[in-house]
């Protein structure tokens, strides 16, 4: 392995991600625990999601969230919108980014979103528009990529043919998501190396799950291939309530220990993260699967 890039940049999406399948955080703990993130060196934050509450009651204070962080420079924070009233809602609180999710399984679509691919595909070129009208920069998950808890395997082709899409709309980036750790070294080499056939390398993401521990040996796979952004939760934290048997994601902590551990920087103070992950854990009343956190 010597094709490893330099410099790693992760997206914390612990704020989201994580936090949607917890108990609910006050909204003052919850802006705490980002500005804590956001002294840690970290770059990209994901703080919240405009969804419906009834849906997702526990990010329901998302206009509350965004507008109560003290921003710093150099970090920008991002939102995920599943439809065009979160859009029109996180463009008016003042968010820096977006992100869009469209799983690779039509089943996974209608539990996670309530439509089919071709009715989010639709939606989300309208959502395109109004962003770059507005200057909002968008990315896009792709969830179920490497396996859905509907269907089963998934096509290379048609996870090719959805991030060819989205690129083609005007995505800064689409990150490729292992929603339910079913991914394996083999696999993740093999759609990398599909997707860069029609993307450029630094327009993909990893969004891996560690629900069968392979999170961190796919990324090293990817690392290996010229894949240099990644997606991560503090602690550990996530899964996918629309999918069943799916664990938490790559812990930060576990991911920044390897990267700095080969030589890899990610501008990222793995002590200062540690900490706060502590006291989100003590916050929350439970112990987080990541491994590096033990060692603290």
């Amino acid at each position: 392995m010597h094709n490893f890039p330099k410099v790693v940049n992760i997206m914390e999406v612990g704020p989201r991600d994580g936090l949607q399948n917890e108990d609910f955080v006050d909204t003052e703990n919850k802006i705490s625990f980002i500005s804590d993130l956001s002294l840690t060196g970290l770059s990209r934050i994901e703080v919240t999601a405009f969804v419906n509450p009834k849906w997702v009651p526990s990010l329901a204070d998302q206009i509350e969230v965004v507008r109560g962080i003290k921003k710093i420079s150099g970090v920008k924070y991002s939102a995920l919108v599943p439809n065009i009233k979160g859009y029109e809602l996180a463009s008016k609180s003042g968010i820096d980014e977006i992100a869009l999710v469209i799983s690779a399984s039509n089943s996974h679509n209608k539990k996670n979103i309530n439509k089919t691919t071709e009715q989010a595909l639709l939606q989300y070129k309208q959502i395109a528009t109004k962003a770059q009208a507005d200057n909002i920069p968008f990315r896009v998950y792709i969830s179920c990529a490497f396996g859905c808890p509907y269907e089963g395997n998934i096509s290379i082709k048609s996870v090719s043919e959805i991030a060819k899409k989205f690129i083609d709309l005007g995505a800064y980036q689409v990150s490729i998501s292992d929603t339910i750790g079913v991914g394996n070294p083999i696999q993740t080499f093999n759609i990398i190396k599909e997707l860069t056939k029609i993307i450029f390398i630094d327009k993909l993401a990893l969004h891996m799950h560690d629900t069968r521990g392979l999170a961190l040996s796919n990324i090293l796979v990817a690392l290996d291939l010229g894949v240099s952004s990644f997606d991560s939760a503090i602690g550990g934290l996530g899964g996918c309530p629309y999918a069943p048997g799916a664990s938490g994601n790559v812990s930060t902590e576990d991911l920044v220990y390897m990267l700095h551990s080969i030589g890899i920087q990610t501008g990222i103070d793995l002590d200062n993260l540690c900490n706060v992950s502590k006291k989100l854990q003590k916050l929350l009343g439970h112990k987080f699967p990541s491994k590096v956190l033990s060692c603290y």
